[in-house]
């Protein structure tokens, strides 16, 4: 099964996307990608890992670019516009699949975005099933960004990440006063070179259940 692109009306134009719907869904994976000023695209290979583990557990997926990048209309706005994007992407998504349990995958950036979409979605009367913030850019999340206070949540932060402090990640774990889990990879930096595979193990499970 190849992903179908479509297009997405956002908040300031056209977004663009990839869908892969599934014969007999057990849920549906919305996936965040990485910072755009840094070249994060929903083509990123992190990202692609979700994609194919969420698709790999029955899941109906959908990636998309924010404002500005790739065929995405707009330009960047770093902040508050990329979860707009987030949350418009998400209606389509749940206007086209109304009854299926909504997940939520953000790396790095999209750890941020898909953190905060969360939270605005829990606001609406959305029940999330589980959010998986890998390599989050926890800094970004201020008190203007609530967290989703109910379903599953889960971390998995690189041990060795370049880009992203893992102390900060820890710390912010330690001071989140809802349950969740922190899940440490030894011996990986920010993009899981060579260690996707471990990505995927750690996630397939916690889908499957």
């Amino acid at each position: 099964m190849r992903e179908t692109p479509v297009v997405i009306d956002g908040p300031v134009g056209q977004l663009e996307a990839l869908y892969l719907d599934n014969e007999q869904p057990r849920g549906l994976a919305l996936i965040c990608h990485p910072n755009p000023v840094q070249g994060g695209t929903m083509l990123n290979k992190v990202v692609s890992t979700l994609q194919r583990t969420a698709r790999d557990a029955g899941l109906i997926t959908l990636r998309f670019n924010y404002r500005g990048v790739g065929a995405s209309e707009g330009s960047h706005d770093m902040g508050t516009g990329e979860v707009d994007d987030a949350q418009a992407v998400a209606k389509w998504f749940r206007a086209k699949h109304p009854d299926l349990p909504l997940n939520l995958f953000g790396f790095s950036f999209g750890g941020f975005v898909a953190a905060s979409l969360g939270g605005r979605l829990e606001a609406q009367g959305e029940r999330l099933k589980h959010v998986f913030m890998v390599a989050p850019a926890v800094m970004r999340l201020g008190d203007q960004h609530s967290l989703p206070q109910q379903g599953e949540l889960t971390l998995i932060q690189p041990e060795t990440d370049e880009v992203i402090d893992p102390q900060l990640v820890y710390q912010w774990s330690d001071k989140l006063e809802r349950p969740h889990e922190l899940l440490k990879v030894a011996e990986c930096g920010h993009f899981f070179h060579g260690k996707l595979t471990d990505l995927k193990d750690l996630i397939l499970p916690r889908l499957s259940n």
